[in-house]
């Protein structure tokens, strides 16, 4: 049986002693650092501040202590499976940006037609291998506006799409080393005790019975997800609907700006329609010999005699009749078919505020919204109620919904950044814009070439994934731009600060007392009992806090438990990992499932009562499984 070598840290006994008049209180090395990992998880259950901030905190706080030094804190800076979840993001970014999630969506709409169990079984599958190979909250935020659109067409109720994706995005971290970060934590804590670490597709003899069963299982449970199966359908949005949903009607006007306009030769900078005159200027229309542009609008922009301005009316201060008076602009006729004309060259979406977004409390003028995404804000809701008034000078909250208006290009870089804003929904009109797909081929092969260096360990994990970086930037599927935004660094922060936990715990000794408590609770069971309390240890302590940082706290319990029974290593390691993917149970236990909230109207009860049994599905797989093929 394989063993592990005890990892070479000493182990502080020393205590303080904090005196208060005559009473003295003995404080060890060991209390200090349960202390502050109790403040942290108590930071996490009430999200103040955001989990980065949290594990900065700490990264300051422990060298404090004295416990461990600020370059041990600092350690999981150079941690090279850091820098692999780093690049997969970029490769998940490839993805995105090529079009092959969009052509995996409408090849699913093709295949489940308007069965719903056939829809499901599709989705989860397809999520699963998608969430195989890059990161599971990006999946999520890919296939939520999918699914909204297969529902719409398909007449099933959203609410019976979303969990079935969260938990398929969550299974898809059972699927292969590098779906998910707890994975890559635990082949991280392997290495650093001297075994080694888990083959790519280690995962998969747990993650694909799983899956089956879950699917199974959702088959069945989904009549717990909406409140009735012939719930009102929602037909797939188009700019005419949007026009009139939020109440647009009346507000756009097209202004030809006159040869004697005093707005010719001057910058829209200058002019300031917005403060003066309470006007959005959406787009610029101008001719050209050849043919008829749509410009965006920017604070550069210098306007022309015989421009066409497409303006927004915001406010009742605003006066278009007032304003063509002034600068001799001719009023034209404004349809809503004309957005249907210009839908080559200019977009409509919806977008979403998540959770710990920059956005929140701001006004879209507080935080540069056009100058940040190039889009313009022209409709807000509130729930299900649209907002009437000015637009720009709503604090934005959670769960708002915007509709924005600009450049496509603009609309799909928001599909890689899921932490300010979520495209909620695209318009009919955007399935006729050609997708970047050129790219399509060499982003597969890039994904290829990693997922088979990996697979047959021609060279380390990392270098595979670098790889696979360097394809998509050199066949143009991403740039630096691009890559950097993709990256996910709260997630980066979240690993990096908590890491440092990891090596105080097993320096004061916490790690061995938790492993025996472990033990000893267990008795003379035997190892199948351990494995057992390990996994629902992991599985309790996720509900509370991440289940990124459930791996980092767990990984060097399981495997100090593995120790003191000198048995193999990866069963206990691997139980880990299986029990914090399965973050079921809960909203806040991993940010997949928060982003299904609200597209599928869920409550905190409903993810208890369908993720419960989930949770001891995957125990039971894990329990009869992982000491089959990793052996005690």
């Amino acid at each position: 049986m394989l063993g592990l070598s005890p990892l070479r840290v000493p182990i502080h006994t020393h205590k303080i002693i904090i005196r208060s008049g005559s009473v003295s209180v003995i404080v060890s090395d060991l209390t200090i650092v349960l202390l502050l990992l109790c403040a942290a998880i108590m930071m996490f259950v009430l999200n103040r501040p955001r989990m980065d901030g949290v594990a900065l905190i700490m990264v300051v706080a422990l060298p404090l202590t004295g416990i461990i030094s600020v370059e041990e804190a600092l350690t999981g800076f150079g941690d090279p499976n850091i820098v692999l979840i780093a690049a997969l993001f970029v490769i998940g970014e490839g993805l995105v940006r090529t079009g092959i999630a969009q052509k995996l969506g409408d090849w699913l709409a093709v295949r489940a037609g308007r069965s719903e169990a056939r829809l499901i079984i599709l989705l989860m599958i397809i999520v699963a291998a998608v969430g195989s190979v890059m990161s599971s909250t990006g999946v999520v935020a890919i296939f939520i506006p999918i699914a909204l659109r297969i529902a719409a067409r398909a007449g099933t109720s959203p609410g019976r799409l979303m969990m079935p994706i969260s938990v398929a995005a969550l299974i898809s971290g059972m699927m292969t080393l590098v779906a998910t970060a707890p994975n890559l934590v635990v082949h991280g804590e392997l290495e650093r005790r001297g075994a080694d670490g888990f083959t790519f597709f280690a995962f998969t003899p747990f993650g694909i019975p799983v899956l089956f069963l879950a699917i199974g299982y959702m088959l069945f449970a989904r009549r717990f997800l909406a409140p009735s199966a012939d719930a009102p359908v929602t037909p797939a949005p188009q700019f005419a609907s949007w026009i009139a949903e939020y109440g647009l009607a009346g507000r756009e006007h097209r202004l030809r700006i006159g040869a004697r306009s005093s707005l010719a030769g001057r910058t829209l900078g200058e002019i300031n329609l917005r403060s003066s005159a309470g006007l959005n200027v959406l787009a610029i229309e101008r001719r050209t010999p050849m043919s008829r542009q749509l410009l965006r609008p920017r604070a550069d922009s210098q306007l022309r005699s015989g421009d066409v301005l497409l303006l927004d009316l915001q406010g009742a201060a605003a006066d278009v009749g007032a304003l063509a008076a002034q600068y001799d602009l001719q009023r034209l006729p404004l349809s809503t078919a004309y957005y249907t004309d210009y839908a080559q060259d200019i977009g409509m979406a919806e977008l979403m505020i998540p959770a710990g977004s920059e956005l929140l409390g701001k006004t879209v003028v507080e935080a540069g919204f056009r100058s940040t995404y190039d889009l313009t804000a022209i409709g807000l809701k509130r729930g299900m109620q649209a907002a009437v008034g000015q637009v720009t000078a709503e604090p934005l909250a959670l769960g708002d919904t915007l509709l924005v208006i600009g450049p496509w290009r603009a609309i799909r870089r928001l599909q890689g950044d899921f932490t300010n804003l979520i495209v909620l929904g695209l318009p009919r009109e955007s399935d006729d814009v050609l997708p970047a797909t050129g790219k399509a081929p060499f982003a597969l092969a890039a994904l290829g070439v990693m997922v088979a260096l990996m697979a047959t360990g021609t060279v380390h994990n990392l270098t595979a994934a670098l790889v696979a970086c360097l394809m998509m930037g050199a066949f143009g599927c991403v740039d630096f731009k691009s890559a950097y935004r993709a990256i996910h660094w709260q997630s980066l922060v979240l690993i990096v600060g908590m890491l440092p936990f990891s090596i105080a715990l097993q320096r004061t000794g916490g790690v061995e007392i938790a492993a025996g408590i472990l033990v000893d609770t267990a008795g003379t069971a035997g190892p199948h009992l351990i494995l057992a309390a390990i996994f629902l240890a992991t599985a309790l302590l996720g509900l509370f806090i991440s289940n990124t940082a459930t791996a980092v706290l767990m990984a060097p319990v399981a495997l100090a438990v593995a120790g003191s029974l000198d048995a193999s290593p990866y069963p206990f390691a691997m139980t880990v990992a299986l029990a914090a993917s399965a973050a079921f149970m809960t909203p806040v236990s991993s940010p997949v499932n928060t982003l299904v909230v609200g597209p599928g109207q869920y409550s905190f009860t409903d993810f208890l009562r369908v993720g419960t049994p989930l949770v001891a599905i995957t125990m039971a797989v894990a329990l009869a499984l992982v000491p089959l093929v990793f052996p005690f």
